[in-house]
């Protein structure tokens, strides 16, 4: 195989050098053909699919949610640019079906950065890639540290992005004229940072890797809804019985609602921090929970007869109606676990996170890159009967490793597998 070292990624930025770079690299602070109207009606949009639709080559794709301040995660913005047709600024509020503009351009390469991110928020309104190349998973692949659009766009093209507008609320009508500015910004220069990435990752030998894990973002089913998402309250891990367990999904639950219902972000309406304390404190009356700090915030104080109600409905149900400690799972139980339940399972992890790492260290990338970790924790669970390097490729595609990834890890770690059982 090709050395897959790059000159470019192979050692950190000094940090010196990476502040003589900020102060240096030009900022991009206007559109090259000016800032683009925002397309609000049919007309529009089909003017926009007629021009994308006589362009050449790559269409950059961009989205802005408003995360943290809406519930969901719809597109509030759509950005395009292609060569020949120019940028593109879509109001999908306005314009929530863009199917057309999907079928004019269905024959072109899309680029994204961090494409998990924008695709179901693209796809709620038609605009779905046939194929695709994403920017933030090549420079993964590529050994950066840094991969966020304005940090790449710098480190491969000399050019600073302006990200000063990155959490505004999108659901913002009208949207200021520098918050488009900066949304059209984002998708200026997407191409020509995804054509020099490709010489690189051709360069690096990793071409073909990347092509495989960019077809494998495109056929991702749709994450399964968690079957406790509450468990996912910060600090939840200071809240050490079933019975405050139950208080925390409650108030999670009753949350939830009202955050759907009145299309605002849950944490918006009651910070974790609140919940948790709630369930430490177990407050039995409404102005005993108005005084916990969080409650007391001029949302969370409106629905204070809701939150006790929670509370009270969790300290009111028996034992067999609680959450367990632990949620339900068909994978293995969480690694810290390992060394008492499974001594042996604890030695195949260790090897096998080892092996990942020195082969990751090897071809330039994040391990995590290299080979996902739940397949990595699944395999030193529950190996094959027969540890060898066809059984443990099989083991990995059953768990959706890609093909390059297989190459690259079977065999060895077969034999870090073999060893640790030793």
């Amino acid at each position: 195989m090709a050395n897959v070292l790059n000159s470019k990624t192979g050692d950190p930025e000094p940090e010196a050098s990476k502040g003589h770079e900020a102060e240096t690299a030009p900022l991009l602070s206007e559109p090259r053909d000016g800032l683009p109207p925002v397309v609000s009606d049919k007309s529009g949009l089909a003017r926009v699919a007629a021009a994308f639709a006589g362009g050449t080559g790559p269409v950059a794709v961009d989205a802005e949610r408003a995360s943290g301040y809406r519930y969901g995660q719809r597109a509030y913005l759509v950005q395009l640019r292609r060569a020949g047709a120019g940028s593109a600024l879509i109001d999908p509020i306005a314009c929530p079906e863009l199917g057309g503009l999907g079928a004019a351009i269905e024959d072109a390469e899309m680029v994204l950065h961090a494409a998990h991110q924008d695709l179901p928020c693209l796809g709620e309104v038609n605009l779905r890639p046939a194929l695709l190349f994403d920017t933030e998973l090549a420079g993964r692949l590529l050994g950066y540290q840094r991969v966020g659009l304005g940090a790449m766009v710098e480190r491969v093209l000399g050019l600073r992005l302006a990200k000063e507008h990155s959490a505004v609320d999108w659901s913002t009508r009208p949207l200021p004229e520098d918050w488009l500015r900066y949304a059209a910004l984002d998708v200026e220069v997407l191409v020509e940072l995804r054509d020099a990435l490709e010489v690189e990752l051709a360069e690096s030998a990793k071409l073909d890797w990347a092509r495989e894990e960019f077809a494998a973002v495109l056929t991702a089913p749709p994450k399964e809804p968690r079957p406790d998402p509450w468990r996912r309250t910060s600090g939840i891990h200071r809240v050490r019985n079933q019975r405050g367990l139950g208080v925390v999904r409650e108030l999670w639950l009753e949350r939830d609602r009202i955050a759907r219902e009145r299309d605002i972000s849950p944490g918006r309406v009651l910070q974790d921090s609140a919940m948790v304390d709630a369930a430490l404190a177990m407050p039995r009356t409404a102005p005993d929970l108005a005084a916990i700090k969080g409650f007391s915030i001029r949302l969370a104080r409106r629905y204070v007869p809701l939150w006790i109600k929670a509370v009270n409905k969790a300290r009111d149900m028996s034992p067999a109606e609680l959450p367990q400690p632990s949620a339900p799972g068909d994978g293995p139980p969480p690694t810290n676990r390992w060394s008492d339940r499974d001594p042996a399972a604890a030695r195949r992890l260790e090897a096998a996170r080892a092996t990942v790492s020195t082969i990751a260290e090897r071809v330039v990338m994040p391990p995590e890159n290299l080979l996902q970790p739940d397949a990595v924790r699944r395999l030193a669970w529950t190996p094959p009967r027969a540890v060898d390097a066809d059984s443990v490729a099989e083991h990995l595609r059953e768990h959706h490793a890609r093909e390059w990834q297989v190459g690259l890890t079977a065999r060895e770690l077969a034999k870090a597998l073999r060893a640790a059982a030793r």
